[in-house]
């Protein structure tokens, strides 16, 4: 698979007991969600590598996870810091004007106006909304929020218009 088809959910961060299991890093919210998939991917020298997860639960603020094939504390050390992802097809669909932030990033952003503020970078949580990070001419923070700031998306062309102040 391609890494286009591939929705990274999280990264192997280290190791737990002698068994193999494998300490967690989750980007899903909840971060227990990563296990609702039983197929990963892990992003191994370059390629991904399809593997299935036995078993997992969370383990104190973390997640940890028993993987096929790696059942002693050496093997499953090979395992440390590899992303883990799941084919973009295992995602549930969303409602329409709902997106996944994976969607969002790379999108070029330009003002009601026309305005060229340059592509979104990545997404962040703040206790009040979600965050836009814009790189173009400067880095720009601009705050996730439909009918207000973000005026339109359109995935198809690659284009999100914002009202904002490219002063800003």
């Amino acid at each position: 698979m391609s890494d286009r088809e591939m929705i990274i959910m999280g990264r192997v961060s280290g190791l737990f007991g002698v068994r193999g299991w494998v300490k967690i890093y989750s980007y899903t919210a909840p971060k227990e969600g990563i296990l609702g998939y039983k197929q990963w991917y892990l992003k191994r020298q370059g390629r991904w590598q399809e593997i299935k997860v036995i078993a997992g639960h969370p383990q104190g603020k973390g997640i940890v996870a028993q993987l096929a094939g790696y059942d002693d504390r050496d093997r499953a050390a090979e395992l440390i810091e590899s992303d883990i992802a799941v084919g973009r097809d295992q995602l549930p669909r969303l409602p329409a004007g709902e997106y996944y932030w994976t969607d969002l990033e790379g999108l070029r952003v330009e003002t009601l106006e026309g305005v060229d503020l340059g592509r979104v970078s990545h997404l962040f949580e703040t206790g009040a909304n979600d965050v836009l990070v814009v790189k173009g001419d400067r880095e720009r923070l601009i705050p996730y929020t439909m009918g207000e700031a973000v005026q339109r998306i359109d995935l198809e062309d690659g284009l999100m218009v914002v009202d904002w102040d490219p002063e800003f």
